[in-house]
Protein backbone atom coordinates (compact mmCIF):
# COMPACT_ATOMS: atom_id res chain seq x y z
CA UNK A 1 0.00 0.00 0.00
CA UNK A 2 1.41 3.35 -1.06
CA UNK A 3 0.66 6.68 0.97
CA UNK A 4 -0.44 10.12 -0.47
CA UNK A 5 3.23 11.17 -1.69
CA UNK A 6 4.29 14.54 -4.38
CA UNK A 7 5.98 12.72 -7.56
CA UNK A 8 7.78 14.11 -10.69
CA UNK A 9 7.40 12.25 -13.68
CA UNK A 10 10.58 10.92 -15.02
CA UNK A 11 9.90 12.13 -18.54
CA UNK A 12 7.99 15.12 -18.75
CA UNK A 13 8.21 16.13 -14.91
CA UNK A 14 4.49 16.60 -14.59
CA UNK A 15 4.17 16.28 -10.74
CA UNK A 16 1.42 14.28 -8.93
CA UNK A 17 0.26 13.52 -5.81
CA UNK A 18 -0.04 10.04 -5.97
CA UNK A 19 -2.92 7.73 -4.38
CA UNK A 20 -2.62 4.43 -2.77
CA UNK A 21 -1.76 2.10 -5.17
CA UNK A 22 -2.27 -1.60 -4.48
CA UNK A 23 0.45 -4.32 -5.46
CA UNK A 24 0.40 -4.87 -9.01
CA UNK A 25 -0.92 -1.90 -10.09
CA UNK A 26 0.31 1.02 -12.26
CA UNK A 27 0.11 4.61 -12.33
CA UNK A 28 0.80 6.42 -15.46
CA UNK A 29 1.66 9.67 -16.60
CA UNK A 30 -1.34 11.68 -18.34
CA UNK A 31 0.76 13.44 -19.90
CA UNK A 32 3.59 11.52 -21.82
CA UNK A 33 2.09 7.77 -20.43
CA UNK A 34 5.17 7.20 -18.35
CA UNK A 35 5.35 5.05 -16.07
CA UNK A 36 5.12 6.98 -12.41
CA UNK A 37 5.34 4.12 -9.73
CA UNK A 38 4.51 0.15 -10.10
CA UNK A 39 4.75 -1.38 -6.88
CA UNK A 40 5.80 -4.76 -6.09
CA UNK A 41 5.23 -7.04 -3.40
CA UNK A 42 8.07 -7.60 -1.15
CA UNK A 43 10.20 -5.81 -3.25
CA UNK A 44 13.22 -4.78 -0.64
CA UNK A 45 13.02 -8.67 0.47
CA UNK A 46 13.29 -10.08 -2.57
CA UNK A 47 15.74 -7.75 -4.50
CA UNK A 48 18.24 -7.97 -1.22
CA UNK A 49 18.34 -12.01 -1.27
CA UNK A 50 18.48 -11.58 -4.69
CA UNK A 51 21.14 -9.49 -4.11
CA UNK A 52 23.35 -11.45 -1.99
CA UNK A 53 22.68 -14.75 -4.28
CA UNK A 54 24.34 -12.69 -7.24
CA UNK A 55 27.11 -11.27 -4.95
CA UNK A 56 27.41 -15.17 -4.53
CA UNK A 57 26.87 -16.39 -7.98
CA UNK A 58 29.94 -13.31 -9.10
CA UNK A 59 32.35 -14.59 -6.78
CA UNK A 60 31.91 -18.25 -7.51
CA UNK A 61 32.70 -17.42 -11.57
CA UNK A 62 35.59 -15.23 -11.01
CA UNK A 63 37.16 -18.34 -8.42
CA UNK A 64 36.72 -21.35 -10.34
CA UNK A 65 37.82 -22.32 -13.78
CA UNK A 66 35.48 -21.27 -16.56
CA UNK A 67 36.63 -23.26 -19.67
CA UNK A 68 38.82 -26.13 -20.24
CA UNK A 69 40.57 -26.83 -23.55
CA UNK A 70 41.74 -30.56 -23.83
CA UNK A 71 44.28 -30.98 -27.16
CA UNK A 72 45.87 -34.54 -27.52
CA UNK A 73 45.09 -35.34 -24.17
CA UNK A 74 46.32 -32.41 -22.26
CA UNK A 75 43.56 -30.16 -20.64
CA UNK A 76 44.17 -26.53 -20.08
CA UNK A 77 41.72 -24.65 -17.79
CA UNK A 78 40.95 -21.09 -18.12
CA UNK A 79 39.14 -18.59 -15.78
CA UNK A 80 36.75 -15.97 -16.32
CA UNK A 81 39.83 -13.03 -16.13
CA UNK A 82 41.97 -15.12 -17.86
CA UNK A 83 40.56 -13.19 -22.15
CA UNK A 84 40.78 -9.95 -19.98
CA UNK A 85 44.83 -10.53 -19.28
CA UNK A 86 45.40 -12.21 -22.77
CA UNK A 87 43.75 -8.75 -24.23
CA UNK A 88 45.67 -6.52 -22.01
CA UNK A 89 49.00 -8.55 -22.58
CA UNK A 90 48.40 -8.10 -26.35
CA UNK A 91 48.09 -4.59 -26.39
CA UNK A 92 44.18 -3.85 -26.49
CA UNK A 93 44.21 -2.60 -22.88
CA UNK A 94 40.94 -0.16 -23.70
CA UNK A 95 39.37 -3.21 -24.96
CA UNK A 96 40.74 -5.56 -22.13
CA UNK A 97 39.18 -2.61 -19.30
CA UNK A 98 36.12 -2.07 -20.85
CA UNK A 99 35.29 -6.19 -20.47
CA UNK A 100 36.71 -5.99 -17.24
CA UNK A 101 34.15 -3.37 -16.54
CA UNK A 102 31.03 -4.41 -17.53
CA UNK A 103 31.31 -8.30 -17.06
CA UNK A 104 32.93 -8.18 -13.55
CA UNK A 105 33.13 -4.74 -11.89
CA UNK A 106 29.71 -3.15 -12.93
CA UNK A 107 28.02 -5.98 -11.46
CA UNK A 108 29.88 -6.28 -8.31
CA UNK A 109 29.33 -2.74 -7.73
CA UNK A 110 25.74 -2.91 -8.20
CA UNK A 111 25.03 -5.78 -5.91
CA UNK A 112 27.44 -4.40 -3.55
CA UNK A 113 25.41 -1.28 -3.82
CA UNK A 114 21.70 -3.18 -3.45
CA UNK A 115 23.29 -5.13 -0.38
CA UNK A 116 24.69 -1.48 1.03
CA UNK A 117 21.51 0.00 0.65
CA UNK A 118 18.81 -2.08 1.17
CA UNK A 119 20.10 -4.30 3.98
CA UNK A 120 19.57 -1.56 6.44
CA UNK A 121 16.33 -0.61 5.32
CA UNK A 122 15.20 -4.29 6.26
CA UNK A 123 16.19 -3.34 9.81
CA UNK A 124 14.43 -0.08 9.59
CA UNK A 125 17.84 2.10 9.55
CA UNK A 126 19.43 4.53 7.01
CA UNK A 127 23.33 3.52 5.30
CA UNK A 128 25.65 6.56 5.10
CA UNK A 129 25.30 8.18 1.94
CA UNK A 130 22.65 5.99 0.61
CA UNK A 131 21.39 8.72 -1.94
CA UNK A 132 24.51 8.77 -3.89
CA UNK A 133 25.01 5.17 -3.81
CA UNK A 134 21.54 4.80 -5.22
CA UNK A 135 21.88 7.47 -7.22
CA UNK A 136 25.59 5.29 -8.66
CA UNK A 137 23.16 2.03 -8.82
CA UNK A 138 20.95 3.90 -11.47
CA UNK A 139 23.57 5.51 -13.55
CA UNK A 140 25.79 2.37 -13.29
CA UNK A 141 23.05 0.10 -14.49
CA UNK A 142 23.40 -0.26 -18.34
CA UNK A 143 26.72 -1.10 -18.27
CA UNK A 144 26.18 -4.24 -17.15
CA UNK A 145 26.74 -6.80 -19.92
CA UNK A 146 27.33 -9.81 -18.44
CA UNK A 147 24.85 -11.20 -21.62
CA UNK A 148 26.69 -9.85 -24.25
CA UNK A 149 29.99 -11.63 -22.81
CA UNK A 150 28.42 -14.59 -22.56
CA UNK A 151 27.27 -14.37 -25.86
CA UNK A 152 30.54 -14.04 -27.41
CA UNK A 153 31.86 -16.70 -25.02
CA UNK A 154 29.30 -19.10 -26.98
CA UNK A 155 30.13 -17.72 -30.73
CA UNK A 156 34.07 -18.22 -29.41
CA UNK A 157 33.11 -22.06 -28.46
CA UNK A 158 31.56 -22.98 -31.82
CA UNK A 159 34.67 -21.70 -33.43
CA UNK A 160 36.99 -23.50 -31.20
CA UNK A 161 34.97 -27.34 -31.27
CA UNK A 162 37.04 -27.91 -34.39
CA UNK A 163 40.47 -27.71 -32.47
CA UNK A 164 39.79 -28.79 -29.30
CA UNK A 165 37.06 -30.36 -26.79
CA UNK A 166 35.63 -27.69 -25.26
CA UNK A 167 34.94 -28.66 -21.30
CA UNK A 168 32.52 -26.16 -19.15
CA UNK A 169 33.19 -25.60 -15.44
CA UNK A 170 31.94 -24.86 -12.62
CA UNK A 171 32.26 -21.18 -13.81
CA UNK A 172 30.55 -21.39 -16.78
CA UNK A 173 27.00 -22.55 -15.21
CA UNK A 174 27.85 -19.64 -11.99
CA UNK A 175 27.79 -16.69 -14.67
CA UNK A 176 25.23 -18.45 -16.46
CA UNK A 177 22.84 -18.41 -13.33
CA UNK A 178 24.16 -14.71 -12.27
CA UNK A 179 22.88 -13.42 -15.70
CA UNK A 180 19.37 -14.31 -14.22
CA UNK A 181 19.80 -13.54 -11.14
CA UNK A 182 21.43 -10.24 -12.51
CA UNK A 183 18.06 -9.25 -14.41
CA UNK A 184 15.29 -11.05 -11.83
CA UNK A 185 17.46 -8.76 -8.93
CA UNK A 186 16.84 -5.35 -11.35
CA UNK A 187 13.15 -6.29 -12.39
CA UNK A 188 12.28 -6.69 -8.63
CA UNK A 189 13.25 -3.15 -7.52
CA UNK A 190 11.18 -0.95 -6.73
CA UNK A 191 12.74 2.49 -6.35
CA UNK A 192 9.61 4.21 -4.96
CA UNK A 193 9.38 1.72 -1.83
CA UNK A 194 13.21 2.39 -1.19
CA UNK A 195 12.73 5.75 -0.53
CA UNK A 196 9.53 4.96 1.35
CA UNK A 197 11.37 2.84 3.84
CA UNK A 198 14.41 5.55 3.92
CA UNK A 199 11.70 8.20 5.24
CA UNK A 200 9.72 5.89 7.50
CA UNK A 201 13.16 4.83 9.06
Amino acid sequence: MKNNNLIACHDCDRLYRLPAIQDGMTAVCSRCGAILAKPKRNSLDRTLALAIAGLILLLMANSFPFLGFKVQGQVRDTLLLTGIRQFYIEGMAGLAGLVFFTTILAPLIQFVALIYVLLPLTVHRRAPGMFHVFRLLRQIQPWSMMEVFMVGVLISIVKLAKMAEIIPNVAVFCFMALIFVMAACLSSLDPHEVWEHWEQS
